[in-house]
């Protein structure tokens, strides 16, 4: 039970190209975002969309994968956990940042 304490199941596009590090212990961390989105009908009958936007961090060999294969516009499917933290900006302000550590990518579409 304890694996869906902080489970996060997300099937989206790349939002833009994964900005790709590689740290000086020779780890890589991909950073991208994913637009995911959901359909309904508003009070008219009528279709909407509502994109929401995800950060995404993936290390190592997850990191390797969406390098090679997931570019900007593909489909793609994420399982991992919720990360939170912060830092202070330049002018002194305390920010906090929540993003989507990736554990695992599945490669979907056709794009």
């Amino acid at each position: 039970m304890s694996s869906i304490k902080n489970h996060v199941q997300l099937i989206g596009n790349v939002g833009q190209e994964p900005t790709i590090t590689n740290l000086e212990s020779g780890k890589k961390v991909a950073r991208f975002s994913l637009a995911t989105n959901e359909y309904y009908k508003d009070s008219k009958g009528e279709k909407q969309t509502e994109t929401n936007w995800h950060t995404i961090v993936a290390w190592g060999k997850t990191a390797e994968i969406i390098e090679k294969y997931a570019g900007k516009g593909k489909e793609i499917g994420v399982v991992g956990k919720l990360k939170t933290r912060t830092y202070t900006t330049d002018d002194g302000n305390l920010r906090y940042v929540t993003e989507v550590e990736a554990n695992e990518i599945l490669l979907l579409g056709s794009k």
